[in-house]
């Protein structure tokens, strides 16, 4: 059994997303750590809530980012990690971690990916005027937002939205797919083509 690590550093509602499939369903994984650079972060208390391990560890008490990276490496090591899931994890994933995991670290992306990269997905779909926005989980590569696409879900904007309940439809997306995602690279059914996932069922 694939065992996973969750990155977050704030709220965690894609860590408990991930945590609630878990009871109804069968990820073929089982989330053994959550880990933390926010000392402050709700998702720490959520895997205390549930019995699973919780690591905070302060990029800032560190002379450098590789450094840093190295005590992540060291950590993922001992807890024998097998896939890394990246839930509103707000610092950049070093080269050397993204190395040694290589395609064994996933992210999803609150936006239709190629379209608006980086941490204001929601916003700027909806300051840009568009119909139609939706979510993305996607293996993480070297650059930000790029790497191949595993699942996406449109989610529609409508007249009446605001940017607050558009906010709460992407969540609704995101916890829907998520969990899905995890369960597919779990099982075994992703596949890499260059930039393309298959998905084996």
């Amino acid at each position: 059994m694939n065992r996973i690590a969750v990155f977050a550093s704030g709220f965690g509602s894609n860590l408990q997303a991930l945590i609630d499939f878990s009871k109804n369903d069968d990820l073929n994984g089982e989330i053994v750590l959550v880990f933390s650079n926010k000392s402050s972060a709700y998702a720490l208390q959520r895997a205390r809530n549930h019995g699973i391990k919780d690591i905070f560890l302060d990029p800032g008490q560190f002379c450098s980012r590789r450094e840093y990276d190295e005590q992540v490496l060291s950590i993922l090591k001992k807890e024998k990690i097998d896939l890394v899931v990246l839930a509103g994890y707000m610092l950049l994933i070093g080269p050397n971690i993204l190395e040694k995991f290589k395609n064994r670290i996933i992210n999803i992306h609150p936006a239709l990916l190629p379209a608006f990269k980086g941490s204001h997905g929601i916003k700027d779909a909806f300051d840009f005027g568009v119909k139609v926005t939706g979510v993305t989980v996607h293996f993480v590569d070297e650059c930000l937002d790029s790497g191949p696409i595993i699942l996406q879900q449109a989610v529609e904007i409508s007249e009446d939205d605001s940017c607050a309940t558009l906010e709460e439809k992407i969540h609704g997306a995101e916890h829907r797919i998520y969990p899905l995602a995890v369960k597919y690279f779990c099982a075994g059914m992703l596949k890499i083509e260059g930039r393309k996932v298959t998905i084996k069922k």
